[in-house]
């Protein structure tokens, strides 16, 4: 390693190992306690889908249930939990570039550990940073194939690899499908069977879903779980808060800076020789390819979707900062190729990877401590606080709400709800639409078959805040006036009580 990039390595090193120990206090927030709470529920007999109506896959909720089991479900286990996974992640990142040298490889990781701690307490463990665990284990696995001529095994754990991950995020299936068909090209190019590499892929990576699927077949929740994805997901809840593809570079903080520098690293990274891991550069490359249409099909403009591409855009640097002789530059590069000179293009690769570092270092401190985040911790403290005392043993809460604290809440008091439905966002757009109107009919029998001892309205949810949204819906306006009295109103919830005489 040349001294420059020890030095940049180094402080890069000091600058991810402060933010780690500073967020050991972050506390479990936004949307891990509704994973929590639904891993919570199906733990206590509950069936996913029938009796928790949600958009993520089971996959999910199984990883939230092994953490809760094995850790606990405070707030310290959530957040060791979320810094062994990036650990897992880093070290996965490492030997797949640990062909370009120990220097290289380290920078992969290293940017990658600082992506995902300068986002702030709120990123922790979200699903699509758990996906880029299984991302690039399945990628490591077909680059080893290609090297190898096309050798099955590899391909094996590298397809239960990316089966895994499209239990947690189906958008996972764009990058399988497009390494089987890498995977085939690189045993042709070793003389081998073109169909038995991609089919290894595709049906190793069936055998997860096929078993989680299975669990939930077992569970009585598949049927339900149709139902939700084929009459809500897909038709309607696709198309709900769709904004321009640009807008998470520009509404967080740094954005267009941090991205701006990390795709012109991969690109040089991208259009730098690599002789001897050519197939680890394409396999990255369809990666990236793949996370930026992962963001693109979903659509929301969250920034926590855009993990499968920063993950893969840290797999390509490495290869920017390789060091290589002129001679191996002049044999492998091409002369219409910017920065032919390997000194230059290095050079510019150590700035970018500085300067990249930098950005993502001045992010993760303004998060440390982002005020939101503070208000919605106090606000889930308050709620629980006020809502013990009025919710007999054995009684039931609904909850209208999506981040704001509500769930959580009911996590941290261990109460269940009279209805299956933990958002309520869902009752508030199409709702000229049949399924939404079966939706809110379900919702208004739910609760008058089983009274709730308390209904909590969250003032600022999801797509459409404030109080004034339940004047749009007068069915639930009446049950209000009829059984409830508000018996709080605090800072951002109020929360109506059932009357005695209801």
């Amino acid at each position: 390693m040349s001294a420059s990039l020890k030095l940049i390595l180094a402080a890069s090193g000091a600058l991810a190992a402060y933010l780690a120990w500073r967020s050991l206090g972050w506390p479990l927030i936004h949307d891990a306690p509704l994973m929590h709470y639904i891993a919570w529920v199906i733990g206590q007999g509950g069936v996913p889908y029938r009796d928790v109506f949600d958009m993520n896959l089971p996959g999910v909720y199984l990883i939230h249930g092994a953490v809760i089991g094995l850790l606990g479900g405070g707030d310290l286990a959530w957040r060791l939990f979320d810094l062994g996974w990036l650990a897992a992640t880093g070290a996965l990142l490492w030997v797949y570039a640990r062909p370009l040298g120990a220097g290289p490889a380290w920078a992969g990781a290293l940017l990658f550990a600082l992506y995902h701690l300068s986002g702030g307490a709120w990123r922790v463990g979200q699903r699509d940073f758990l996906l880029c665990l299984f991302l690039i284990a399945g990628a490591y696995g077909v680059a080893r194939s290609i090297e190898r001529g096309g050798a099955l095994g590899p391909l094996v754990w590298g397809g239960l690899a990316l089966g895994i991950g499209m239990t947690v995020k189906p958008h996972a299936g764009v990058f399988w499908l497009g390494a089987a068909a890498l995977a085939g090209w690189g045993a042709w190019r070793g003389n081998r069977s073109p169909l038995a590499a991609p089919g290894t892929v595709l049906a190793a990576g069936l055998v997860a879903p096929a078993l989680v699927f299975g669990w939930l077949g077992w569970r009585g929740g598949f049927g339900p779980f149709v139902a939700v994805f084929t009459g809500y997901v897909v038709p309607l809840y696709s198309h709900v808060g769709r904004v321009p593809l640009w807008q998470a570079f520009g509404d967080y903080r740094f954005g267009w800076a941090l991205w701006g520098l990390l795709a012109i690293l991969a690109l040089l990274g991208l259009s730098t020789p690599a002789p001897g891991v050519e197939a680890r550069k394409a396999v990255a490359g369809l990666g990236a390819v793949s996370g930026a249409l992962h963001y693109a099909l979903q659509g929301k403009g969250w920034e926590y979707q855009l993990y499968p591409l920063a993950v893969f855009l840290c797999a390509l640097a490495p290869f920017a900062l390789r060091r290589l002789s002129v001679a191996a530059w002049e044999r492998h590069g091409h002369p219409s190729m910017p920065l032919r000179f390997p000194v230059l293009r290095r050079a510019a690769a150590l700035v970018l990877f500085a300067a990249t570092a930098m950005v993502l270092g001045a992010k993760g401190v303004d998060a440390l401590e982002q005020p939101w985040i503070a208000d919605k911790a106090r606000r889930v403290a308050a709620l629980t606080r006020d809502l013990a005392p009025r919710v007999p043993p054995g009684a039931t809460v609904q909850v209208m709400d999506v981040t704001e604290g509500g769930v959580h809440a009911l996590w941290s008091l261990g109460l269940r709800q009279p209805t299956r439905f933990i958002y309520d966002f869902h009752f508030f757009h199409d709702t000229g639409d049949a399924r939404i109107v079966a939706l809110r009919e379900e919702f208004v029998a739910d609760l008058a078959g089983h009274v709730p001892a308390a209904i909590v309205v969250l003032r600022d949810t999801w797509n459409r805040p404030g109080y004034e949204r339940l004047a749009d819906w007068p069915e639930v306006l009446r049950l209000l006036a009829r059984s409830y009295g508000l018996g709080v109103e605090g800072n951002g919830y109020r929360i109506y009580v059932k009357r005695a005489d209801s």
